[in-house]
C-alpha cells in the first residue's frame, strides 16, 4: 500500500512538472492571450518637417510633426485623431517614431520605425480608458502614395 502511495505522488508531481515547463515554455505562464484588433486609418494633412540637421534638406536630426484626423477602416466615418512626432535616423530611409491615436474608448500610444519606402511594425506601449493595460504591435501601411496610412493595431490585455 506505501509503496502504490509513494507512486502515486511521484506520478502526480511529475505531471505537475510538466505541466509547469510546458507553461513556461509557451511564454504565457497559464495566462490566456485575448488578442483585439483595431484598424483605423489616418488622413495625413499636417506633417511638417523642421530641419534641424543643418541646411534646408533631408538631414538627420530632421524633426517631423504632425496632428491628424483618423478614419474607421472603411475610411468614411472620422473616429479619432492622432499626434505624434518623428526624427530623422538615417537620411533618406528611416524615421523613429512616437505618437498617439486619441479614438472614442480612449488613446492608444506606439512607438518605432517609420521607413520612406517600406512598410513598418511598431510597438504599443500603452493606452488609457479601454486601451489601459494594453501591449502589442501596430502595423504601418502606406495608402494613397503616402497621404493616407492604414493603422492596424494588434492589441492584447
Amino acid at each position: 500500500m506505501v509503496k502504490r502511495i509513494v507512486a502515486l505522488v511521484c506520478f502526480v508531481a511529475a505531471g505537475a512538472v510538466a505541466a509547469s515547463v510546458a507553461l513556461a515554455e509557451r511564454g504565457d505562464h497559464g495566462q490566456k492571450r485575448h488578442g483585439k484588433v483595431v484598424h483605423v486609418i489616418e488622413h495625413a494633412t499636417t506633417d511638417a518637417i523642421s530641419n534641424q540637421g543643418g541646411g534646408a534638406g533631408d538631414a538627420a536630426g530632421n524633426i517631423l510633426t504632425f496632428s491628424n484626423d483618423v478614419f474607421d477602416q472603411g475610411n468614411s466615418t472620422k473616429v479619432g485623431s492622432d499626434q505624434g512626432y518623428c526624427v530623422r535616423l538615417v537620411v533618406g530611409k528611416s524615421w523613429e517614431c512616437n505618437w498617439t491615436t486619441f479614438l472614442a474608448k480612449g488613446q492608444i500610444t506606439v512607438e518605432g520605425p517609420f521607413y520612406d519606402t517600406q512598410d513598418s511594425v511598431l510597438a504599443v506601449t500603452g493606452g488609457t480608458g479601454a486601451y489601459a493595460n494594453v501591449r502589442g504591435s501596430m502595423e504601418l501601411k502606406s495608402r494613397s502614395g503616402g497621404t493616407e496610412y492604414d493603422f492596424i493595431f494588434h492589441l492584447i490585455g
